[in-house]
C-alpha cells in the first residue's frame, strides 16, 4: 500500500491549493463529491480491473484484448500517450512542489530559490538515480509514507483545534459560501461542474494494480486464478483508497478556513504548498522544516515511482508490437530521452505546479476512464451489471470532457506525446519489418517426424498458399515446383503453408503441426507475418539437422509497391524476395544461409 501510497498519497502536497484555486470557498462540498466518486466509482472499477488483470498489466492489457488487431494496437499507442503525460507530469511536477517547499522554507538560502533550476536539478538528480541503477524500495516506501501521513494527521489536528478555538472561522466560511453561491442547491451544482479539476486526487489507481504481482495471495493460488492476490489488492486498494478520503475532506476544510484567499495565489506563501503554510504558521518552523523535508522526500519518491513506470510500461508493449526503436528496451538511453522530456515540459510551464494540473489530471482522468470502459465491456460480454460500471463510465467521461474543457493544456500536451508515440511507432515498424520477428518455433510430433525422414535427403520445402487444401493441389503444385525448380523427382519435399494470424503482432511463437493429406507431407503454421515466419522455420531447420534447406516459391504477379504495403499492413505479400531479405540480415555468411529458389 505504501508502494502505491507514494504516489497517491504525495498529492497531499499540492491537491489543497490547487482545489481552493480551482473551486474557492466550495473547496470542501468538490472535494466531498471527488470522495464519492473515488469510493463508489475508482474503487469498484479497479477492483474488477484487478480480479480481471491479476498479474499487473492493468486496464490497458484489458482494452488489448477487449478491441482486435490493429484496432487495439492504435487504441493502445493513444492510451500510451495519456500514460506518458500522467507519469512525465507525475515527475515535473512533483519535483515542481517539492521546489515550493524549498524556496518558501524560511531556512532556504536565497541562492536556492529560483524555482525553475532547482525543479530542473531535482529531475536531473532523479535522472542520475535511474542511470546508476535503481530498485524500488518497499522499506523506504513505507517510511517515507508513514512519515508524511503521521505529520499530516499533526497538521490537521492542529487545525481542527484551531478551528475549535476559533469558532468565528466555520461561519466565516459558511457566509462566503452564500454570498457566492446563494441555496445549498446551486452550491452542489457548481461543486459537480469544477470537481474535475480536482482530480489529482484520484491518481494512484492504476499504480495499485500494477504493483499486483509483489502482493502476497493465497497457497492455493494459481497463476491463472491468483484469489488471494485478487482479495488482497483489492484489501489494498480499499484501505488506500480511505485514508486518502479521508485526508482529502480533512486537508480541504482545514486549509479553506484557515487559509486566507489571497495567499493561495500567484507569490502567496500558500501557493502549493497549503498544508505546509499551516505547518509553519501554527507549529513553528522547525516542525514545518520537517513538514517540508518530508514532503520533498516523498514528492521525489513519486516522481522516481512515475519513471519506474514508464520504464516498464515502454518495454513492455511497444517493443513488443514492433512499434518501439530497439534501443527502447535499454534503461539508460530510455532514462535520458524521458529526462530530456521532462526537462521540457519544466520548462514550458516555468516550474509551476498550479499550471501543471491540468496535464496532470488529464492523463489520469483518461486512464480511468478507459479503465472503467474496458470493465463495462467486460461485464456487458460476461453479463455482469454492466449498467451500473456503464453509468460510473459515463461519470468519468463526463469528468474528463469538462476537464479538458476547462483546462485545454492537458490536451494539448497529451496529443503532444500521442503523436510522438504513434508516429514513432509507425517508423520504427517499417524500420523493423524485414527482423526475424519469430520467439521460438515448436514442432508436434508429426511435424518432428517429417523433418527428422526428410533430414535423411536435401531438405526441400515448397511454399503454398493453401486453396482446397485436397490431394489435388499438392499434386499440381509439386508438380509446378519440379518443373520451374528442376527439384530432382526422388528427391522427397515438404509443403510449408503459414496462415496470417494478427498482422498486428510483431512477434510470436511459430507452433508447427504436421498433416498428411493422400500421402503427401505438409507442414501448417500461424503466424503475424509469413515471410519472416518461413525465414525463421528455414534457420530452425539448419540448426536442429546440420544442413541447408532449400525453399521453392512461385513468382508473385502484380505491382511491387502495393505488395510492399500488403506486407506491411496485412504480413503478407511478395513472399519470396522479403523471406530473402529476413534471411540475409539474420544470417550474414551466404555459406550458412538457407537457399531461396524461385521459379515461373
Amino acid at each position: 500500500m505504501c508502494l502505491t501510497g507514494v504516489d497517491y498519497f504525495s498529492t497531499l502536497g499540492y491537491q489543497p491549493g490547487i482545489a481552493f484555486l480551482a473551486a474557492g470557498a466550495l473547496s470542501p462540498i468538490a472535494t466531498l463529491v471527488l470522495v464519492l466518486l473515488t469510493l463508489f466509482g475508482a474503487l469498484p472499477i479497479y477492483n474488477r480491473v484487478a480480479a480481471e488483470s491479476p498479474h499487473g498489466d492493468g486496464s490497458i492489457a484489458m482494452l488489448e484484448h477487449l478491441l482486435p488487431g490493429w484496432q487495439a494496437k492504435l487504441f493502445v499507442l493513444v492510451l500510451l500517450g495519456f500514460v506518458a503525460t500522467d507519469f512525465i507530469i507525475t515527475i515535473t511536477l512533483s519535483a515542481a512542489d517539492a521546489t515550493a517547499h524549498i524556496v518558501e522554507n524560511p531556512f532556504t538560502p536565497h541562492f536556492l530559490r529560483n524555482r525553475i533550476a532547482v525543479t530542473l536539478f531535482l529531475i536531473a538528480l532523479l535522472c542520475g538515480i535511474f542511470l546508476k541503477g535503481f530498485k524500488e524500495a518497499i522499506g523506504l516506501a513505507m517510511l517515507l509514507v508513514g512519515t508524511y501521513l503521521l505529520l499530516n494527521c499533526v497538521v490537521m489536528c492542529v487545525g481542527f483545534y484551531e478551528l475549535a478555538t476559533h469558532p468565528s472561522a466555520i461561519p466565516e466560511w459558511k457566509h462566503a459560501l452564500v454570498s457566492a453561491h446563494g441555496s445549498p442547491l446551486a452550491m452542489i451544482g457548481v461543486a459537480l461542474i469544477v470537481f474535475p479539476k480536482l482530480a489529482l486526487g484520484l491518481s494512484g489507481f492504476e499504480t495499485g494494480v500494477v504493483v499486483m504481482p509483489l502482493v502476497e495471495g493465497d497457497e492455493s493460488d494459481t497463476e491463472a486464478h491468483p484469489a488471494g492476490r485478487i482479495r488482497n489488492t483489492r484489501k489494498l486498494l480499499r484501505t488506500a483508497a480511505l485514508i486518502m478520503s479521508v485526508m482529502l475532506i480533512a486537508s480541504s476544510l482545514v486549509t479553506t478556513t484557515l487559509i486566507p484567499a489571497g495567499e493561495f495565489a500567484e507569490g502567496g506563501e500558500a501557493k502549493g504548498r497549503a498544508l505546509a503554510y499551516i505547518a509553519h504558521k501554527y507549529l513553528g518552523h522547525g516542525f514545518g522544516t520537517l513538514y517540508d523535508v518530508s514532503t520533498i522526500l516523498i514528492l521525489a519518491f513519486a516522481g522516481a515511482s512515475a519513471m519506474a513506470g514508464l520504464l516498464n510500461i515502454v518495454p513492455r508493449y511497444l517493443p513488443r508490437y514492433g512499434m518501439a526503436p530497439i534501443w527502447a528496451a535499454a534503461v539508460r538511453p530510455l532514462v535520458l530521452v524521458l529526462t530530456s522530456i521532462a526537462f521540457a515540459v519544466t520548462l514550458i510551464f516555468k516550474a509551476d505546479v498550479e499550471a501543471q494540473g491540468g496535464a496532470y489530471a488529464t492523463g489520469v482522468l483518461v486512464l480511468m476512464t478507459s479503465a472503467a470502459i474496458a470493465v463495462t465491456l467486460s461485464a456487458f460480454r460476461r453479463r455482469r451489471h454492466g449498467w451500473a460500471f456503464l453509468v460510473i463510465s459515463l461519470v468519468f467521461v463526463y469528468t474528463t470532457v469538462l476537464n479538458i474543457i476547462e483546462r485545454p493544456e492537458g490536451i494539448k500536451i497529451a496529443s503532444f506525446f500521442i503523436a510522438s508515440i504513434v508516429i514513432t511507432s509507425f517508423v520504427s515498424r517499417v524500420v523493423r519489418t524485414t527482423e526475424l520477428r519469430v520467439e521460438r518455433v515448436e514442432l508436434d510430433e508429426t511435424a518432428r517426424a517429417f523433418i527428422e525422414e526428410a533430414s535423411r535427403h536435401e531438405i526441400q520445402i515448397v511454399a503454398n498458399r493453401r486453396q482446397a487444401g485436397d490431394a489435388r493441389e499438392y499434386r499440381l503444385k509439386e508438380k509446378e515446383q519440379r518443373e520451374d525448380n528442376h527439384i530432382p523427382r526422388g528427391d522427397p519435399i515438404l509443403f510449408l503453408e503459414i496462415e496470417i494470424g494478427d498482422a498486428s503482432e510483431f512477434t510470436d511463437v511459430l507452433r508447427v503441426r504436421g498433416v498428411k493429406v493422400n500421402g503427401y507431407r505438409v507442414l501448417r503454421a500461424k503466424s503475424a507475418a509469413v515471410p519472416n515466419a518461413i525465414a525463421a522455420f528455414l534457420l530452425y531447420l539448419r540448426d536442429t539437422t546440420g544442413k541447408i534447406p532449400h525453399a521453392y516459391f512461385g513468382w508473385s504477379e502484380g505491382n511491387p509497391i502495393k505488395y510492399l504495403l500488403k506486407y506491411l499492413i496485412f504480413g503478407e505479400g511478395d513472399t519470396a524476395p522479403v523471406t530473402r531479405e529476413v534471411l540475409r540480415q539474420a544470417e550474414p555468411d551466404p555459406e550458412k544461409r538457407p537457399s531461396i529458389h524461385v521459379g515461373g
